[in-house]
């Protein structure tokens, strides 16, 4: 068993790897993260080191020979919204086949936290994904001048982006209500930072315009199921037989709410979520939202990443990936009443 000197009590580095192996700490470096360029020799016996001295790799190591920390930070505005299980599932498995560790932060739907979290990631991360940013748009162009970056749902100039083409099936779902006759909407609006619910709320306003129906927006509210409660206070003073919600937390709040109420649904009112997270179809009644292939989402945005790291600075294109959504038809919606 090899006992090297001054690590006992510390944690060994991969200068105590060399000096016990009698190589350069770079030699050490590669040997750990591309054992592909060491000799056969050599890399055995770093190996055999690095393990009796109980040795962790460090983002100091593998940066060492390489100039990246192998890590990716995806930042989300509320880890607890199963809307973003799937992103963050889909970008983990793309990174994890790609070599690369994925960092999770929840920013807590704050741009403060948001703009804190990059900054500091900026020495820790190779890139950055931002999901459903809160930032402004001239943030967005500042940072992705720092560091690598791309965006879920948040368009910019200055760097790739993956959008959800939710405000195109809004349009389908006033649609959908203006054939079982419905002519007053009501709108259940999101955060006022978030991008997606200014595009849908734009696209439900000209689309109820066009067919005729009134329409009015209620909220903000923040994007739970608690403020779904208060929404459906709000939704039933503006006399709508139809609701469009900014997500399915707020939908199924809402639901609950109306229940508790003796309003039913379909029957006095409809409601419509967004995003088809995972219990959308166990509601009662079952919801009608807008579905997307979310998983597929955090792939394309992790190549997007992958593909401006090997770019190099500078050299990324601005590219943008559009992902169709479309309408999902269950029990929550139905014919206007009489």
């Amino acid at each position: 068993m090899i006992k090297g000197e001054g690590v006992a009590n510390k944690a060994p580095t991969i200068y105590d790897i060399a000096a016990l192996a009698g190589v350069a700490p770079s030699t050490v470096s590669r040997a750990l993260s591309k054992p592909d360029r060491v000799n056969e020799r050599t890399r055995n016996k770093i190996s055999r080191i690095a393990s009796e001295l109980g040795y962790v790799a460090s983002v100091q190591a593998q940066s060492l020979s390489t100039g990246r920390t192998g890590s990716v930070a995806l930042l989300v505005p509320d880890v607890t919204n199963p809307f973003y299980f799937d992103i963050i599932r889909g970008t983990q498995l793309q990174l994890r086949a790609s070599g690369f560790t994925q960092l999770l932060v929840d920013t807590e739907e704050s741009a403060d936290n948001e703009i804190q979290a990059l900054r500091q990631l900026r020495r820790t991360a190779d890139g950055v994904i931002l999901a459903a940013s809160r930032l402004t748009d001239q943030q967005l162009a500042d940072e992705a001048l720092r560091q690598p970056l791309v965006t879920i749902n948040r368009p910019t100039a200055d760097a790739p982006t993956v959008l959800l083409d939710t405000p195109e099936v809004m349009v389908q779902a006033v649609e959908h209500l203006a054939s079982f006759g419905h002519k007053s909407l009501a709108y259940v609006s999101g955060p006022t930072g978030s991008w997606s619910n200014h595009r849908r709320w734009h696209a439900i306003e000209a689309a109820a315009s066009k067919r005729g129906m009134s329409v009015r927006k209620i909220g903000p509210y923040l994007p739970n199921t608690s403020s779904g409660a208060a929404a459906g206070d709000a939704a039933l003073g503006t006399g709508a037989t139809a609701l469009i919600t900014f997500n399915d937390l707020i939908a199924i709040g809402m639901l609950q709410r109306l229940k508790s109420r003796g309003v039913r649904i379909p029957e006095d009112i409809s409601v419509v979520g967004c995003d088809d997270i995972f219990g959308a179809d166990f509601c009662s009644p079952p919801l009608t939202t807008i579905a997307s292939p979310i998983e597929r989402v955090g792939r394309v945005a992790v190549s997007m990443l992958l593909a401006q790291l090997e770019a190099g600075p500078g050299n990324a294109a601005r590219n943008l990936a559009v992902v169709p959504a479309y309408l999902k038809v269950r029990s929550s919606t139905g014919p206007a009443p009489q």
